[in-house]
């Protein structure tokens, strides 16, 4: 939708509220174009968590690709704005700045050491999965076998818990899941994981899972990826909202892209075997082919929808960036 088509109550909207990407992804290499996050902060996103490694990211990578991260959002303090507190948010949105954090997919990088919890936390990690699709020490992953959470996870959680980060349960097994969040004692998230009642993908989450997610206080990030939404059409993001806040609330539902700001650079590292980690049989094909990404200048046409479908502007504020927010000012402490 052209954006001079966009209704001028939900421009309005997203020029008054916090928006809040839960979820997206810079190519995981110290040489990456930061800049790219520019398409954010011309979208109106105010705040975005930004990966920096996952599972099969070896340690070297993840210390240069956040180094490098923070070092050039330092070096651009005009649009960005690296932040670690609900105060860094609030005062970033006020100063016209993109704020940004990160967030660590998978618990391989901590080396199995706890210790390493706080040191990701300093560095600007406020969001963390214990598992990335495959089984760990510390969690089951949603492509492998259904597990519960081993005593490693359990430690886990009660750490970051004391550290203060959002406990991160997109990728990860659906007991394990529960398990986490049974044993959490502050909100539980999935910064992007869609209802799998609408796509019946083992990325995707239950009923149960939505369920339990939200008595933690949790949020569940609706992600961009047409692979797990059926395709990528704003409306079919709305759906998606329309289901998980007919389930548990309105106030349970918000956005994680999981955008792929540059898909065509490669950063896998040597040896990574693609069809472990995404395997063929659950459609992820070769690279990225065939997937279709919602793109962040559609948010002004999701606030429209949402609208039009009769949400009150206290709902579409939480679901564009209110409810993550409550989520981490509970997390974070």
């Amino acid at each position: 939708m052209p954006a001079d088509a966009i209704a001028p109550d939900a421009k309005a909207l997203l020029d008054r509220v916090l928006v809040w990407d839960a979820h997206s992804c810079l190519p995981l290499r110290p040489d990456a174009d930061v800049s790219l996050l520019a398409r954010h902060k011309a979208a109106g996103i105010d705040y975005v968590s930004i990966n920096i490694g996952m599972d099969m990211t070896p340690l070297a990578q993840v210390v240069r690709t956040i180094a490098h991260f923070r070092d050039w959002i330092r070096r651009h303090p005009g649009d960005y704005a690296l932040v670690g507190s609900i105060a860094g948010i609030r005062a970033a949105k006020a100063a016209g700045t993109l704020a940004v954090s990160f967030d660590l997919e998978g618990s391989l990088p901590l080396l199995g050491d706890l210790a390493m919890v706080g040191l990701y936390h300093d560095l600007g990690v406020r969001q963390i999965h214990f598992a990335y699709n495959r089984n760990n020490s510390a969690a089951g992953g949603c492509h492998d076998q259904d597990i519960a959470l081993p005593a490693f996870g359990r430690a886990l959680v009660a750490e970051v818990n004391r550290v203060g980060m959002l406990m991160d349960c997109s990728h990860t097994g659906h007991r394990t899941s529960l398990d986490i969040m049974a044993a959490s004692t502050r909100p539980v998230v999935f910064s992007h994981a869609n209802p799998r009642a609408l796509v019946d993908h083992p990325r995707n989450v239950t009923d149960e899972q939505i369920r339990a997610c939200a008595a933690t206080g949790g949020v569940v990030g609706i992600n961009g990826i047409s692979l797990f939404l059926g395709d990528a059409s704003s409306e079919t993001v709305a759906r998606h909202i329309d289901y998980v806040a007919q389930l548990v609330g309105a106030v349970h539902v918000g956005i994680g892209l999981d955008f792929l700001f540059a898909p065509e650079v490669d950063d896998a590292p040597p040896g990574r075997d693609r069809d472990y980690w995404w395997p063929p049989a659950a459609g992820y094909g070769t690279a990225h082919s065939g997937i279709a990404l919602v793109q962040p200048e559609q948010l002004p046409e999701l606030a429209e929808i949402l609208l039009r479908r009769g949400y009150g502007e206290a709902d579409v504020t939480g679901i564009l960036g209110g409810n993550f927010l409550r989520a981490a000012e509970a997390a974070w402490g």
